[in-house]
């Protein structure tokens, strides 16, 4: 009796550490696609932008990856613009997106000088000083600032 007990812990054991492995390795594959996205894409010169949280799949415990991006493009007539583009492409790697809203970005990396400020008329106006933080990833050696000032 206390042999067949053992071989039924044994087994038992055997598969929930192999199906340990598995969830770890796959929660791996949902970081690595979440950990790919870039922080910061943004455009130079005076731009519209918008502050994206994108998560990853649920995982098993429950918890949901997700990280906060920049994106601002030079060609986007509207916030929407930046928005759907990064969102399309983001899904395609089975990747879910929020808008938490937008304003403008007037990047001079000749001066080394990024001013974040307006808001989005579609999204609202997005969190300046995240955005900032976000930015300074990227450009630490500019002079980032913030303002609720103008559209």
């Amino acid at each position: 009796m206390n042999i067949c007990r053992f071989a039924i812990v044994h087994n038992f054991l055997r598969k929930t550490a192999s199906g340990n492995a598995n969830r770890r390795a796959f929660a791996k594959m949902v970081d690595a696609k979440l950990d790919a996205v870039p922080v910061v894409e943004i455009d130079e010169g005076i731009f519209k932008y918008v502050l994206i949280k994108v998560y990853a799949k649920e995982q098993a415990d429950g918890t949901e990856p997700s990280k906060l991006i920049v994106r601002g493009f030079d060609r986007a007539q509207w916030h929407s613009d930046i928005y759907d583009e990064v969102s399309s492409s983001l899904m395609g790697l089975g990747l879910e997106t929020e808008c938490l809203g937008g304003g403008r970005i007037e990047n001079r990396s000749d001066l080394k000088q990024i001013k974040v400020y307006g808001y989005s008329q579609g999204y609202g106006k997005a969190d300046h000083l995240e955005t900032r933080r976000l930015l300074l990833t990227k450009y630490p050696d500019h002079n980032i600032s913030c303002s609720d000032e103008g559209y």
